[in-house]
């Protein structure tokens, strides 16, 4: 999160200004068609809890809520997963106190100011790579997921980037990289694998040499899954993630 007093214009001057308190409310029915399977299992509450069985080893604080934008984008007239399909994914910094190296959807701490869970994952997307908001409708607000590590809750919000802007990394403090994945490389069964780590185990995907898992692999299998995206994919084989985190790009130590 970046401090209140130095905002993204203050460092990258060319980069769109944020609207706070602008395009907060959820707009489900604007869903491009290939994203209604998607939407009707979130609507028939499917979707209520994307990592069951992720044991909350925090204690809850419910003043210390969150939330991420799981921005997918897309051709809007496709019928079925378009071609082009893609989720923003950031890269933290290795240098951070926490989730140092993990790869994450843009998010963070819901502050006073925010209108809602779904502002403050506009605004922390913007902070972090300068996403107008504008260009994105927000579709729906899962119901909180808490992080394993602290119990914290945060509220995923699922959009789709309806068009498209340039994004980057602002914060490299926060950052290093910012980048689009595509959908059907994450849905390779090449990709996927299962990964385990002491008495935990849950899904993880491989992309651009970085290993997506935890949280953000969690809720990223779970959208696959429910959309009716994925492909058969070997769920039985564990493979450590020491091991695997090794041998990546993540720089991230297992805490």
């Amino acid at each position: 999160m970046m401090p209140r007093h130095l905002t993204p214009n203050h460092l990258y001057p060319d980069l769109p200004h944020d609207f706070p308190g602008e395009n907060t409310e959820l707009a489900p029915a604007k869903a491009p068609v290939w994203m209604r399977r998607l939407m009707d299992r979130i609507e028939a509450g499917h979707l209520r809890n994307p990592l069951a069985g992720t044991e909350v080893t925090g204690t809850t604080h419910a003043e210390k809520q969150a939330a991420v934008l799981m921005l997918f984008s897309g051709s809007e007239t496709s019928f079925d997963l378009p071609n082009d399909a893609s989720v923003l994914l950031t890269h933290r910094s290795p240098t951070m106190r926490s989730h140092s190296g993990q790869i994450a959807f843009p998010g963070g701490r819901i502050d006073p100011e925010d209108t809602n869970a779904v502002d403050c994952a506009f605004r922390e997307a913007w902070e972090e790579t300068g996403l107008d908001r504008r260009t994105a409708t927000p579709l729906a607000q899962l119901e909180e997921v808490h992080i394993r590590a602290t119990g914290y809750p945060v509220y995923p919000i699922l959009g789709h980037w309806h068009s498209p802007s340039p994004v980057a990394v602002v914060s490299p403090d926060e950052a290093d990289e910012v980048f689009d994945a595509p959908v059907y490389e994450l849905i390779d069964p090449a990709n996927r694998l299962m990964v385990g780590w002491r008495r935990w185990k849950g899904p993880a995907f491989r992309i651009n040499g970085y290993v997506i898992w935890g949280f953000t692999g969690g809720l990223l299998s779970a959208i696959i899954d429910q959309a009716g995206w994925a492909t058969d994919w070997d769920t039985d084989r564990i493979y450590d993630l020491e091991d695997t985190l090794a041998t990546s790009r993540n720089n991230e130590p297992l805490r």
